[in-house]
């Protein structure tokens, strides 16, 4: 079964939040997923999602000081207690929006010692997992690719499955992201195979210039056929910048090779 979920942190991005759910309704998708809602009412969204029919499957946790380059706060030594804040204003907002799950970002750690890093994430990381477990909400964590992000925590597949292996909790999983696995290598379909079992959601979009997934240097029709041999029946998130207007770019939807199956 094949399900595709629109990010709405990236289609429609020039509409406001609530408006872009109501054009993902409108362009056929029966799910989406965020980025950062937080400046919206979380009740706001579940009216929005609920009138639509739709599924809200997830947002990210709160990154921090944007502007000054944070990408979240989880393995940033010092910052322990704005993590912590960060976490509860993230599941009140995924408890009161409906959101299924979270994507926490571990931060921009350029000029730290690694080691502490590791263990201030590892600390927050299971803290986090705990509140997750009481909530009900699949924690996601996912590798920037070292070209667009090159002072983020992690940036490849198996640096991250080894820091997991290290933590250990149920309620930790991998978003894998195509565009960010696929520059970093282009054996995306031998990864995805060698940490499945870590792998708890997909997101798709081109490499490189991270547009609609029917173009680019890698087959992305065939890293999700690898996916679901492997037994993936998960939405497929759509995390990609459109070429054109996000309605004139949907017709790699009607690929045979991208159809959806459920």
């Amino acid at each position: 079964m094949r399900r595709y979920a629109a990010n709405i942190g990236m289609l429609w991005s020039g509409l406001a939040l609530l408006e872009r759910i109501d054009a993902a309704a409108r362009a056929g998708f029966r799910a989406v997923e965020m980025h950062f809602p937080y400046d919206v009412a979380p009740g706001k969204v579940r009216d929005a999602i609920e009138r639509n029919n739709l599924t809200l499957l997830g947002i990210n946790s709160p990154p921090g000081n944007l502007a000054a380059g944070e990408l979240g706060l989880a393995a940033v030594p010092g910052r322990e207690t704005d993590f912590v804040e960060s976490m509860r204003t993230a599941f009140t907002y995924c408890r009161e929006s409906g959101a299924r799950s979270l994507h926490i970002m571990g931060g921009n750690t350029s000029g730290l010692s690694r080691k502490t890093c590791l263990e201030t994430f590892r600390s927050n990381i299971l803290r986090a997992a705990d509140l997750a477990e009481s909530n009900d909400i699949q924690l996601l964590l996912e590798p920037l690719n070292t070209a667009r992000h090159p002072h983020y925590f992690y940036h490849r597949v198996d640096e991250l499955v080894e820091i997991l292996n290290w933590v250990r909790h149920p309620r930790l999983g991998i978003q894998f992201d195509t565009y960010h696995v696929g520059m970093e290598t282009n054996e995306i379909s031998t990864l995805l195979r060698r940490n499945w079992s870590m792998i708890a959601h997909i997101q798709i979009a081109a490499v490189p210039d991270r547009s609609e997934p029917n173009s680019g240097d890698i087959d992305i029709a065939e890293v999700l056929r690898e996916a679901e041999s492997l037994g993936y029946a998960g939405w497929i998130g759509c995390e990609y910048q459109p070429g054109g207007s996000v309605e004139e770019g949907l017709g790699w939807r009607q690929d045979t090779r991208f159809v959806e199956t459920g």
